[in-house]
C-alpha cells in the first residue's frame, strides 16, 4: 500500500474537481498532487455522498480521456483550448 500525503482543504477540493473533469487525467492528478488513481478514489468515496461517488465512479470507469495511455495520440490536453476564453477588462 503506498502512503497517502497529507492534503489540506484546498489540495482535496481541487483534486476532487479535476477528477470530476472528463478530460483531466489521474496521471495529472498524480503528477500535481502525488495521488495515484486508487488513492483519488478512496479520496471521493471518503468525500462524497454515497450516490454521487457511485455516479461518478460510473462515469469515470473504463474512460479513454481519464488515462493517459488509453487517449487518442493526437490529444495532448487536458481541456480544449476554446474552454478558457480570457476576462476582458473594462
Amino acid at each position: 500500500m503506498s502512503h497517502t500525503p497529507e492534503l489540506d482543504d484546498a489540495s482535496q477540493s481541487r483534486i476532487i474537481e479535476m477528477a470530476w473533469e472528463d478530460r483531466t487525467p489521474f496521471e495529472a492528478i498524480e503528477k500535481l498532487y502525488g495521488l495515484s488513481e486508487p488513492e483519488v478514489i478512496r479520496l471521493m468515496r471518503a468525500n462524497l455522498k454515497k450516490k454521487t461517488f457511485e455516479n461518478w465512479r460510473a462515469r469515470v470507469s473504463g474512460r479513454k480521456t481519464k488515462h493517459s495511455k488509453l487517449r487518442p495520440a493526437g490529444v495532448t490536453r487536458g481541456y480544449c483550448p476554446t474552454q478558457y476564453k480570457p476576462v476582458r477588462k473594462r
